[in-house]
């Protein structure tokens, strides 16, 4: 009877067998002595109970009750409560003691509960008198896997989920890679890669995929594989690799005609981006800092199915090597690395970056969008675009200061990613070109009618005068805020987009191909009814950059462009000659539909609509920034009067059984009735008071007439 329980000594593993007196004596102890006695392997019942573990954590609630010892007619403290907190008591009422506040709220994990704990392994601060005996102690967990204390459950539960999403099972958390086993195969684009369990979640996990960037991916992809089709071969870079997907997806599809470069500062990455590449049947070839391998090549092999994998900052990597072609995909901002990709990016090459920090350019966080892009923007109806042009805003002052100028050959900005793809012009003259077109933004609060400030540093007396639309002088107070420094040129250019599409069905790019083709129209500002696949007749006479753009007579995989990059002389040449006059740039910005509609009034059919401007004399198309925008070169006047002469009244009462002839229903060009025609034409309905009176208030003689 004396002996009650057996401890696990640490030093040979043996059990030993402890009398009960002695262990009463040891909890009559001083508490200095408590928590080196729960830190170590103390009392421990299961012979299969993992080392190292405290003793709040056991596989049931009798485990939990043969450490406090219960006897009906002695009375035994907490194991888990000092005794200030909780004195001793008889064995019933410590039962329920242990069942409702330390095993009910306790958290499961592989057959272990972790019971909450109210010894001293974390004192809370003092109370404000400053006396340290006064001290309570916080009531907390402790983990399973690692050392930490946790105070609450539910932060306790996802601490564990982080253990088990990284693949850490194992006693006293050593930083080691996850197992094999914790990994799952991804598989994009005929690419197979490794991904964690947390490979959503970044800043969590070393292996960060995302799949709802694969449209993003699919752009980037055709992007280069324009790039490729004028020169071979071209080196690119992914400096942020993570899992290696879109290096490999290049290397992949693409094969002799470039060479990639995958880039990670961590070190887990760039194993789990080897193993990709062993994955996917591609040699690795190590950098010179690295040490060779069986599995890898040495720098005298090359082939098309080499991959060069680095271990680097990316703004190292950049400073050190010359690239045609760059990708930045941080997480968040890509700003701290712009002044590198722009340092040794070879001429006519492409940068290509991926904004993933939202927040803060679709204006939630105008204070960030300051300090990153010195740039000042506000929540409005095409905020979207304004986050584009802040970010090529970013860019433009970038490659600027490395005597670089750009051409946007690409801006995309969605749910969750603001993508931008320029092509470098090296040079002063193409630098001082694209830094001249970056200008403020005079944006009217009330009607949110824009306009971009005019070039010229002298100051006007009243700059309200540039705005289109009257509200200085009709609303009372400041009505316009001047937003940026933001981009105001082109944010497309049609021939490379148009190459991107043939790209992109040549490789079978799906989601690609709908939104190259809106991309087109929007550059275009047409509408996607005369939208073709091919380039016009004249296409053989357009050029970008100086590099010429496949005529309608050529193949699809033949371009004007042959040869490799050594033959720089006529493209340098060319690149000085001006655009042909049918590329014009498209308006910039955008109206949403909804936005300007009238109150009691329907509006028409979006495409409908589009067809109305387009017959009243005006560029229109829709855009991919918002669903229900219309990007057009009518002021805001015009677009309102068109949307107010064919939208239809909404009747109060009962529809007329009859056919009613409406506004909605007149072509362009016919002559609109008068108002009380209109009445003539409803007096048999039956309730002509009601749609009378709409239609004479909405719909007054002076704007009846076309």
């Amino acid at each position: 009877d004396g002996l009650v329980v057996s401890e696990k000594v640490k030093s040979n593993n043996i059990d030993v067998k402890i009398p009960k007196s002695e262990l009463e004596a040891e909890k009559k102890g001083a508490e200095e002595e408590r928590p080196r006695e729960s830190d170590s392997n103390i009392l421990d019942v299961s012979p299969d109970y993992p080392r190292d573990k405290h003793i709040s954590i056991q596989r049931c609630l009798a485990d939990l009750e043969k450490l406090a010892d219960l006897r009906e007619d002695e009375r035994k403290p907490c194991p888990l409560c000092p005794e200030e907190k909780f004195k001793a008591c008889y064995s019933h009422k410590l039962h329920r003691h242990l069942q409702n506040l330390h095993w009910k709220v306790s958290v499961e994990f592989e057959g272990y509960r972790m019971c909450i704990c109210h010894l001293s392994c974390r004192p809370v601060k003092p109370n404000l008198v400053g006396d340290q005996t006064l001290s309570k102690m916080g009531a907390h967990y402790h983990c399973i896997i690692c050392s930490a204390t946790i105070v609450r459950r539910t932060d306790m539960i996802g601490h564990i989920n982080r253990h088990v999403n990284k693949g850490e099972t194992e006693s006293r958390f050593i930083t080691v890679r996850a197992p094999k086993s914790s990994y799952k195969v991804v598989k994009e684009s005929a690419t197979d890669v490794q991904v964690l369990p947390n490979h959503s979640t970044p800043q969590k996990t070393d292996s960060y995929f995302n799949p709802k960037m694969k449209l993003n991916r699919q752009l980037i992809f055709c992007a280069l594989a324009v790039l490729a089709g004028e020169r071979k071969p071209i080196e690119c870079l992914d400096a942020f690799g993570a899992t290696g997907i879109m290096g490999l997806q290049w290397a992949k599809h693409l094969r002799s005609s470039v060479k990639v470069t995958i880039n990670d500062c961590n070190e887990n990455s760039v194993t789990m981006i080897k193993e990709n590449c062993h994955l996917n049947k591609m040699k690795v070839k190590l950098n010179m800092r690295e040490e060779d391998n069986d599995e890898t090549v040495g720098n005298g092999e090359e082939n098309s199915d080499t991959i060069e994998v680095t271990k680097m900052d990316a703004n190292v990597v950049m400073h050190l090597r010359s690239f045609d072609f760059i990708h930045l995909d941080p997480f968040g901002s890509s700003v701290s690395y712009l002044d590198s990709a722009f340092r040794n990016v070879r001429n006519l090459g492409i940068v290509s970056l991926t904004s993933t920090d939202i927040s803060s350019l679709y204006a939630k966080a105008q204070h960030v969008a300051l300090r990153h892009y010195g740039c000042n923007i506000v929540r409005t109806e095409y905020y979207k675009e304004l986050a584009a042009r802040a970010v090529i805003a970013a860019v433009t002052r970038a490659a600027a200061r490395c005597n670089k100028g750009i051409e946007v050959l690409l801006a995309v900005a969605l749910e969750h990613f603001v993508l931008v793809v320029v092509r470098v012009l090296r040079g002063p003259t193409p630098a001082d070109d694209s830094a001249k077109k970056v200008r403020y933004l005079i944006h009217c609060q009330w009607c949110e009618e824009r306009v971009f400030q005019k070039e010229g540093n002298m100051l006007e007396e009243n700059p309200y005068q540039q705005l289109p639309c009257d509200c200085y002088g009709s609303m009372p107070g400041k009505t316009a805020v001047l937003l940026g420094p933001l981009w105001s040129g082109a944010l497309f250019n049609t021939g490379f987009l148009r190459r991107m599409l043939l790209e992109a069905v040549h490789h079978g790019l799906d989601e690609a191909q709908s939104l190259l083709k809106t991309l087109v129209c929007e550059a275009e500002c047409t509408t996607l009814k005369h939208f073709s696949t091919h380039s016009p007749g004249d296409e053989n006479k357009q050029e970008e950059c100086g590099v010429y753009i496949k005529t309608a007579n050529t193949s699809a995989e033949s371009y004007l462009v042959p040869g490799k990059r050594k033959s720089e002389e006529p493209l340098r040449s060319a690149a000085k000659r001006q655009r042909p006059e049918h590329s014009a740039e498209h308006p910039p910005f955008y109206y949403n539909i909804h936005r300007h509609s009238i109150k009691g009034m329907n509006m028409p059919k979006l495409n409908k609509f589009l067809n109305y401007l387009s017959e009243a004399g005006y560029r229109v198309s829709r855009t991919h920034f918002d669903p229900m925008g219309v990007r057009t070169n009518a002021p805001l006047a015009q677009f309102k009067t068109v949307l107010m002469k064919y939208s239809t009244p909404t009747y109060v009462g009962a529809q007329a059984e009859g056919p009613v002839h409406l506004p909605g229903e007149i072509q362009v060009g016919e002559e609109v009735p008068a108002a009380t025609t209109i009445k003539a034409e409803l007096a048999e309905d039956d309730k002509p008071g009601v749609a009378t009176a709409v239609f004479t208030q909405s719909y007054p003689a002076h704007c009846a007439a076309d």
